[in-house]
């Protein structure tokens, strides 16, 4: 390299270096407030979900009969079919030992209580190539009646509002969604 040219080489590389020193505190202070911002809003977000919750939620663990909460002792779930890396199957029967339309079907881990029976989501399918393929039902215990409501072919579902005699149901495939309202 000739004088004029080694010139410029250093001259560009000593402006170059001095933009990073210069910007360098500025963009880590954009990614620590970035980061903050992302910590505030999930933790709003865990406190929303925790002010309105979507019903009385139930988690099994996978072993014998268990006595299943909110259900004033009447129902009990025990593990059918686990889908591996996906959700459980289960077989659910009445506590007080009477036969029920229950036993015949195979249920996922979402019920939900409510005023009018239990919400489930009855299995069509056991097979893992075909699912998700469930029914959302109500199961009436008075009547021991098991009711489609709707079809849906996706896990990740809740009921979003009840208003009289009309549920609504809003699903999530990771790709699209949608909304189902059934009346009761």
């Amino acid at each position: 390299m000739n004088k004029v040219q080694l010139f410029f080489h250093h001259a560009f590389r000593f402006v170059w270096n001095a933009i990073f020193i210069i910007s360098y505190p500025i963009l880590a202070s954009f990614g620590l407030l970035f980061i903050g911002l992302t910590f505030v809003f999930s933790k709003l977000s865990q406190l929303l979900t925790r002010i309105k919750p979507e019903g009385n939620k139930v988690v099994f663990k996978e072993s014998d009969w268990e006595t299943m909460p909110h259900t004033s002792e009447l129902l009990e779930a025990k593990v059918y079919k686990q889908i591996m890396f996906g959700p459980a199957g289960f077989k659910l029967r009445r506590k007080d030992g009477v036969p029920s339309v229950l036993e015949d079907h195979v249920f996922g881990n979402k019920v939900r209580v409510m005023d009018e029976g239990f919400i489930l989501e009855k299995w069509n399918t056991l097979d893992s190539k075909e699912m998700p393929d469930f029914d959302i039902c109500l199961y009436d215990p008075d009547q021991d009646s098991l009711r489609p409501l709707t079809n849906i072919k996706c896990f990740d579902w809740h009921v979003s509002e009840k208003v009289e005699n009309e549920l609504s149901f809003k699903w999530f495939d990771g790709t699209q969604g949608g909304e189902v309202k059934v009346a009761l």
